[in-house]
């Protein structure tokens, strides 16, 4: 059993960062993932709940109490095992995931959560290094093959289940390397290429085929028993106001897609960066331009600042609404102490900057108004603060403002699945949400064709997306040997977008 005294005896603790001025000077991973010994303690303060909440925090179902007690007695093989039984890719989960599993932990209730999240990276982690990570290949071959277009998170799990299951799998992805969003998407300082890499290298020792740089079409699916369609939601969250036509205004996708390339398509350095929206995927923008040596980085979020305490609209064991504070936004509140060599102001882009200023910030409830620019190039923002009344957000009086700024991004989200293209032709339908319809055992409307993640699911969680690409393959299996042994906890839902 869990130590009854180890959450009284042990304060939740997590592990550090790399100190700020380190960590702005390249792209690798932030995080300072501490001693198995840390691990150990904080494990101990699972207290194996009689009901175990986080169970349902999870998507994916993960055994968390049973993990956190193997670590705490140094079980890490087995405790390896354990969470490989319901993840696939917990060294992914355990770096990008925003940990429902912690918001819904009962000792939470009136304490602070378990560090969910950095045990399961620290067990994923301790796995590679003993080289625990070896192939597994399936006893028989089933004869079956299946084609999986979209190598995101819901793709490879969908894959990697169905290839053990003994089908034969190929994975599409149009793009140069497989990935998608957790490649090009998720900034290299929260989750670095290698580590999917050596991913990769496992799924392809197992006999997953991919083929990248290549859209298929109605005829090369055709050769396949069945298709899963993994394509997410590439389609952006326009922000449609007067001067949006202006150059030097992106889509943030077109910016993190190469943001920490040597010759990156769209260059922060020595601009004035302020980004349009408070997600993730804002913050990560705000992290990748300061890494590029931006002048100055404001993010704009129309949403009021969270409090401090978890907020009534969000009791436990619900993801909380709660005041959290990202690495990148860490990083944005550095102040320049005067004491930094020459070569730092440079490296860290601070030459536009004063002593004791920091380098970034973010505005709350404001709402962008219209761009002006200078010869057709953007140079200010014009926008207002907003209150919610009645539920809708509404302009307050008298509180217009302009910033100036010279590089824009828009981090609104996306509506969907693109319209055209595969879709269209494969004759799959697609809601008036921008979802491919599907039934409750992940099929399209055309025979053979299954849906898995965001482009059924809507916008969400790369956990959501995993946790659908391993049910997606078990209904695949189902119907093609007509009985399936492969774990499901999730089936297709109309959930809200992001939950």
């Amino acid at each position: 059993m869990a130590d009854p005294h180890g959450f009284i005896n042990h304060a939740r603790s997590e592990a550090a960062h790399r100190p700020v001025p380190l960590r702005l000077l390249d792209w690798r991973e932030v995080h300072d993932h501490g001693p198995a010994a840390h691990h150990s303690e904080q494990s101990a303060r699972c207290m194996d709940c009689g009901v175990p909440f986080c169970h349902a925090g999870c998507p994916l179902g993960n055994i968390i109490p049973e993990w956190n007690d193997l670590v705490r007695r140094d079980r890490w093989r087995e405790a390896w095992d354990r969470l490989h039984a319901t993840n696939n890719f917990p060294e992914f989960t355990g770096r990008v995931c925003p940990a429902p599993c912690e918001g819904a932990c009962v000792l939470g209730i009136n304490d602070d959560a378990v560090t969910i999240r950095e045990i399961e990276l620290a067990i994923a982690e301790h796995g590679f290094r003993e080289g625990w990570a070896v192939p597994v290949r399936p006893a028989t071959r089933t004869g079956k093959t299946v084609a999986v277009v979209g190598s995101g998170p819901a793709g490879l799990a969908a894959a990697q289940q169905l290839t053990r299951a003994g089908h034969d799998v190929t994975v599409f992805e149009r793009d140069a390397a497989p990935g998608g969003l957790m490649r090009y998407g998720v900034p290299e300082y929260k989750l670095e290429s290698r580590f999917l890499d050596r991913r990769l290298e496992q799924m392809r020792a197992e006999g997953t085929i991919f083929r990248t740089g290549f859209s298929p079409g109605v005829a090369d699916l055709s050769l396949f028993d069945a298709t899963v369609l993994a394509t997410g939601t590439p389609v952006p969250r326009e922000l449609d106001v007067p001067g949006r036509e202006l150059t030097g205004i992106h889509h943030a996708m077109d910016f993190l897609a190469h943001a920490s390339a040597s010759a990156p398509t769209i260059n922060a350095r020595g601009r004035r960066v302020v980004i349009i929206g408070g997600g993730d995927t804002g913050t990560d923008c705000f992290g990748s331009a300061l890494r590029q040596g931006a002048a100055s980085v404001t993010q704009f979020d129309i949403r009021p600042k969270a409090p401090h305490e978890r907020a009534v609209s969000t009791p436990w064991p619900m993801q909380p609404l709660i005041w959290r504070q990202a690495t990148a936004h860490e990083e944005g509140e550095y102040v320049i102490t005067g004491d930094e060599s020459a070569d730092e102001i440079v490296a860290l882009g601070l030459a536009h900057r004063e002593v004791g200023a920091p380098l970034a910030g973010r505005i709350f409830s404001v709402n962008t108004v219209a761009f002006t620019g200078v010869d057709g190039h953007v140079s200010r923002i014009r926008g207002d603060e907003v209150e919610v009344i009645a539920g809708r957000r509404v302009p307050v009086a008298g509180t217009d403002f302009e910033v100036e700024a010279d590089l824009v991004l828009i981090a609104l989200g996306f509506t969907g699945s693109e319209p055209g293209g595969l879709h269209a032709e494969l004759g799959v339908e697609i809601n008036e949400r921008g979802r491919i319809v599907r039934d409750s055992s992940y099929r399209s409307t055309v025979p053979g064709v299954y849906v898995a993640g965001d482009n059924g699911r809507g916008q969400s969680l790369i956990v959501w997306a995993i946790a659908e690409g391993r049910a997606a393959a078990a209904a695949v299996d189902a119907d093609l040997m007509g009985t399936t042994t492969l774990p499901s906890v999730v089936a297709p839902t109309d959930r809200p977008l992001g939950v």
